[in-house]
């Protein structure tokens, strides 16, 4: 496997695909949930046979609720999500969601969020995003302290990179596993109900987080162990080569553990109710771009940089 003999390939993939994800939040923007800009949330459960969710929309934009969604959940139920109202509003939307008393249903939920509070939740979102990428640098830097400790010599010359490069190669990475799916749901955001940026949008962006910086350091983990069996036997192998034997060893184990997530939430986006099927698209973009920014990205970052060095 020469993965890092590829790497100029792999590195134009990734960039058009960042440089697409940017475009698409720029030209169609990011569709704010009520999480973040308020309004309320109403869950209604039909007696008998629920109406058709576009109908409920139009009745809602007729009474004054223009912008409002409507999806469906369970066999009989509807999740509307309106803009900011007031107890007063609740007749007029009760009138829309029974279809002039076509329908009967029970309410189930009726939430609101003032403006305050989603400037609030969208502001603590983004510090809980920055917050996680400043511990993964410190933690990775921690944990490959000594990283470059055992990078003796190689055919070209002293190989191995600081610790701190593998903690900013990883956040590279992550910033390229969260910047597609955020372009995916601009794009989706603009012709689909219910692709919004919520909260579970931006729980999904935390998991991919996780689980894309696990499967990186476990390939740097590999780097690792090779670079101090390099210095150990003296057998004086390259770094580029150093990466491409750790990959070829864990490269199974990265695709084996992505399908396997894969086949878990595609069964959530297909058997799932309404409010689940956007986050697990999210959960299962982030899955690809984050296997493939560990293996195909971050691994072979640490080439050119140690090359770079090395000059």
């Amino acid at each position: 496997m020469n993965i890092t003999g590829y790497k100029h390939i792999f590195f134009a993939i990734s960039g058009v695909l960042v440089v697409g994800a940017i475009g698409a939040i720029l030209f169609f923007g990011l569709r704010f949930g009520i999480d973040f800009t308020g309004g309320a949330i109403i869950e209604a459960v039909y007696t008998d046979t629920r109406p058709n969710a576009q109908d409920v929309e139009e009745e809602l934009a007729r009474a004054g609720f223009e912008g409002s969604s409507v999806q469906t959940t369970g066999e009989n139920g509807l999740v509307v999500r309106t803009g900011i109202v007031s107890e007063d509003d609740r007749p007029a939307i009760h009138k829309a969601l029974s279809l002039s008393e076509s329908y009967l249903y029970e309410e189930q939920r009726f939430s609101l969020i003032g403006p305050i509070v989603g400037n609030e939740l969208r502001a603590k979102a983004w510090v809980a995003i920055g917050a996680v990428i400043l511990a993964i640098i410190l933690f990775v830097a921690f944990a490959f302290r000594h990283v470059s400790e055992p990078a003796v010599s190689g055919r070209s010359g002293a190989i191995g990179v600081s610790s701190w490069v593998y903690g900013i190669i990883a956040i590279v990475a992550l910033i390229h596993d969260i910047l597609i799916p955020a372009g995916a749901f601009a794009i989706l955001g603009s012709y689909l109900p219910g692709y919004e940026i919520d909260t579970l949008f931006v729980m999904a962006l935390l998991a991919i987080l996780g689980y894309s910086v696990n499967d990186t350091i476990i390939i740097f983990d590999r780097v690792r162990e090779n670079l101090k069996e390099n210095a150990r036997l003296h057998t004086h192998k390259d770094f580029a080569t150093i990466i491409n034997e750790s990959l070829s060893q864990t490269f199974a184990r990265s695709i084996n553990t992505s399908l396997t997530t894969l086949v878990v939430l595609g069964a959530l986006f297909l058997i799932g109710g309404a409010a689940t099927k956007p986050f697990a698209l999210t959960l299962a973009i982030g899955v690809i771009a984050g296997t493939y920014s560990s293996i195909f990205l971050a691994a072979p970052l640490l080439s050119v940089i140690n090359k770079r060095k090395v000059k």
